[in-house]
């Protein structure tokens, strides 16, 4: 009988288009930046919802939210799935929401058909995974997976010197529950891919197999101010070139790499940033990528030596902070395997995958059996308004989601 069981499709799609109005944008995406009113908005809505499923409601001290439906063995260590409602500040409608918005469905679903399992189902709705506002990204799962220490978490601070436990207080997500304290038996994420591969293979399910490294670094260049005019080219000590010529090198960096690495900035500081003045100090962000650790130590080491050898040729130094290792994981097998024989057993077209994106679920996955679910998105297009996913491929990801959990929950 529960072979037969399917999601509400369009529920999943309003609940979707509900949550994408908070922080509406105008290019049709979504603005709820962690810890920000709207993200404040778009979690007392989801724990309404929540609420009215007939879950349970707690919340930790670093503002992870777990909503619980019973199972029929209160001992036994809950099934998870979630995601996250944050978003970039010009942030689409569904990366992060639809994982917790699919697993609220699920819930609701089990409801519908009145379906017991052996063990609770919960959705995890995790605090600052982008990192747009806070960084570094996915900083509360982080916490929860021993990855971080939380008076670490709790002292990030924002553009304007706001620390994550002073906005956790403001919104009232401060939970009592200790970080770290809640057992699961075993996790599962679904998420839009983030990139191209489903739909150029024409596949509507992602088997996530495991995820990429990543390395994040702050760059400081230090140069010499000096006046545009009067100060000859020979001599100069730009920091702006000096940290472009480091941007192009990283390009060939990554494709030197192929077809895994990659390499990004993000984010760059000129200053004094005045029209007639060489620019003294830049300072910039660099993200780098493989889902080999070893590959990626020596993308590091390239990066690390192409900074030293700039530095010599244009008389600057370089100060480079890694802020952030996150190794390549692998995900379970068996969560894996429940995932690809859901997909299997409904019919869906699949193929295994590996995220180029970072996750909660990356983080948790070192410490409880997790699988992901990956469901395709136009043009690989995410962080981005314009994001967008059709309706029946989200509705396949959630009957994916579904059978998974109930496969692992009993």
């Amino acid at each position: 009988m529960t072979a037969e069981i399917r999601v509400d499709g369009d529920r999943l799609w309003k609940s979707l288009m509900d949550m994408a109005a908070i922080g509406a944008t105008a290019k049709g995406g979504s603005c709820r930046v962690a810890l920000t009113d709207e993200d404040r908005e778009g979690r007392d809505l989801f724990v309404q919802w929540s609420k009215d499923a007939g879950c349970d409601v707690s919340i930790d001290d670093m503002g992870n939210i777990f909503c619980t439906r019973p199972g029929k063995n209160p001992d036994a260590a809950p099934i998870v799935s979630g995601s996250h409602l944050d978003t970039q500040p010009h942030g689409g409608k569904f990366d992060g929401v639809y994982g917790v918005l699919a697993t609220l469905e699920v819930i609701r679903t089990l409801n519908d058909h009145n379906v017991e399992t052996d063990a609770p189902v919960e959705v995890v709705v995790w605090t600052n995974e982008e990192g747009a506002r806070f960084a570094p990204a996915m900083v509360s799962s982080g916490v929860f997976a021993g990855l971080f220490e939380k008076d670490y978490a709790w002292s990030r601070t924002d553009a304007e010197g706001l620390t994550i436990k002073d906005e956790l207080e403001r919104i009232g997500y401060m939970g009592d529950e200790k970080c770290g304290d809640r057992k699961f038996g075993a996790l599962f994420e679904a998420h839009i891919e983030q990139g191209p591969i489903l739909e150029a293979q024409n596949n509507v399910i992602g088997v996530v197999t495991g995820g990429q490294g990543q390395r994040w670094y702050d760059v400081v260049v230090k140069g010499q101010d000096s006046h545009a005019g009067s100060t000859p080219m020979p001599g100069r000590r730009d920091a702006l070139v000096a940290a472009s010529r480091v941007i192009t090198e990283l390009q060939a960096l990554a494709n030197r790499f192929a077809p895994h690495g990659v390499c990004t900035v993000g984010n760059m500081n000129v200053h004094p940033n005045s029209r007639n003045t060489i620019p003294g100090t830049v300072d910039f962000s660099v993200d780098i990528r493989n889902p080999d650790d070893q590959t990626l130590s020596e993308m590091n080491d390239e990066f690390r030596n192409l900074c030293e050898r700039v530095a010599e040729r244009e008389g600057v130094e370089f100060e480079i902070d890694e802020i952030w290792h996150n190794p390549a994981v692998v995900f379970d097998d068996a969560c894996v395997s429940a995932v690809r024989d859901a997909a299997q057993s409904i019919g869906y077209d699949n193929q295994d995958i590996v995220s180029g994106a970072g996750h909660d679920a990356c983080q948790v996955c070192r410490i409880v059996p997790t699988g992901m679910i990956f469901v395709p998105c136009a043009d690989g297009l995410s962080h981005n308004e314009e994001e967008s996913a059709e309706p029946q491929d989200l509705e396949a990801g959630c009957n994916v989601l579904l059978h998974a959990m109930m496969k692992m929950a009993g």
